[in-house]
């Protein structure tokens, strides 16, 4: 373990302290039993020291087996400096008694943060079960994904008529504080539970948006019940199929909107993943299957081996022009589809560059209804492009302002229309052409 690791555990503790005396960012389980020895090391190695005996809040228990330190962990790791500090607190904190609890979870949580990585999180239990609510389309809050890039936390993407849509947050919109308390140094996590609340009920973000002054916004949170695809055919025959997230009720919404599409002699596709933060990777794949088909949708690289993860339908769509809308706001399973859809050569993407939200976390529930997301792997297009912090740039880049939010004005959709209705052909043609000659240099 490095100095830097474990004075990131024992400044958990520390803060764990001080966050008892007002609101804080992580909620404490101060009710949990501990089902379990501190496992610190992930391993089962039970350490500590041996006769360590403190006092104990009243109605807790005492932490148990402290066990020695594995003789081959003695040489890099000097695990007895855990426990100083431990008794340290224990005994000379002014507060006193000093919860077990409250030093345990701050040290799990600590351990976790020490990785640096925003998309590695410890869930206490109510926070396991608000993020289980949001992946099946039901929560309280203000309808916005948010994320971390850049040290900063931000609106990934609003939801549509949520509280966050109709207060005209916009992708890329910097929070800086959530009712007067700053995010510097704040997980996504965190601000997730300061933000999200009982229907009803005020949250202030404080807003920071790119050649503009911070700004206040008060807003009311609602139930957020998201319906994850809806879509429309115009007098033309072009189809646009907006998706807002990946759920669990998205691949059935947009099979519906397939069925449509093939029954209604449709001319050309519009799949607009603007603005759309990800979710479910089952989900991405039965999506870009009605184009690729069984083929290769993305590439899973760990540290040690990659895994394929191909189609699973028939391509019902392929042949049909397809235009597929991208920003900066499309995150993750929105990158996945459109990195495959723009390898293979199946649409044309026009928009501006995605987020870069490649990573792959591993979730696990534990005993007592808490948590813990860990980043095992990234994500790789079928053609061997890295997702993650790079994104996927569209083939036809075209901004969408503010001036033209504020306008009614949608360059990108107008110029996915021009595409399908005048030059799709030539303009995929020329793309083939170009791919051609960078794969040579």
């Amino acid at each position: 373990m490095t100095l830097k690791k474990k004075s990131s555990i024992l400044k958990a503790m520390f803060s764990s302290l001080h966050k008892r005396q007002g609101p804080f960012s992580r909620t404490i389980i101060s009710f949990l039993v501990i089902l379990f020895a501190i496992t610190l090391f992930g391993s089962g190695f039970l350490m500590g020291r041996k006769g360590v005996s403190f006092s104990s809040s009243q109605g807790e228990g005492n932490i148990l087996e402290q066990g020695d330190i594995p003789e081959y962990l003695e040489e890099d790791v000097d695990f007895q400096n855990f426990w100083d500090v431990w008794q340290y607190i224990k005994t000379s904190y002014y507060q006193q008694p000093v919860s077990d609890k409250t030093l345990y979870y701050g040290a799990l949580s600590g351990m976790v943060d020490a990785l640096d990585d925003a998309y590695t999180t410890y869930f206490d239990p109510k926070e396991a079960s608000d993020f289980m609510s949001s992946l099946e389309g039901s929560f309280e809050g203000i309808g916005a994904e948010i994320g971390i890039k850049d040290e900063q936390l931000q609106i990934i993407a609003p939801l549509p008529d949520t509280p966050a849509d109709q207060a005209g947050l916009k992708p890329g919109d910097a929070i800086l504080a959530i009712n007067g308390e700053s995010t510097q140094e704040m997980s996504v996590e965190d601000a997730v539970v300061q933000i999200r609340g009982e229907k009803g009920t005020e949250v202030v973000l404080t807003i920071l948006r790119e050649g503009e002054e911070s700004q206040d916004v008060s807003l009311i949170r609602d139930k957020i019940v998201v319906d994850s695809v809806h879509w429309a055919m115009d007098d033309q025959g072009i189809m646009t199929i907006e998706i807002y997230t990946f759920n669990a009720d998205t691949s059935d919404l947009f099979q519906e909107a397939v069925q449509e599409a093939l029954t209604s002699d449709v001319q050309g596709i519009i799949l607009d993943l603007r603005s759309n933060p990800g979710g479910l990777l089952t989900s991405a794949i039965e999506i870009a299957s009605s184009w690729v088909g069984r083929e290769i949708v993305v590439i899973e690289k760990t540290q040690e081996d990659a895994e394929a993860f191909a189609g699973y339908f028939s391509p019902r769509l392929n042949g049909i022009p397809t235009i597929v809308l991208i920003n900066g706001g499309s995150a993750s399973a929105s990158e996945i589809v459109s990195g495959a859809l723009q390898d293979y050569g199946y649409a044309v993407l026009v928009g501006t560059q995605t987020y870069g939200k490649g990573s792959v976390q591993d979730y696990r529930e534990l005993p007592d209804g808490s948590a813990v997301k860990v980043t095992i792997a990234e994500w790789f297009t079928p053609h061997g492009r890295s997702i993650n912090e790079t994104g996927i740039a569209p083939d036809v880049e075209i901004p969408y302002t503010i001036e033209d939010f504020n306008n009614h004005i949608d360059p990108q959709t107008d110029k996915a229309r021009e595409i399908l209705l005048n030059d799709y052909e030539e303009t995929l043609l020329s793309l083939s052409t170009l791919s051609q000659t960078s794969e040579k240099e």
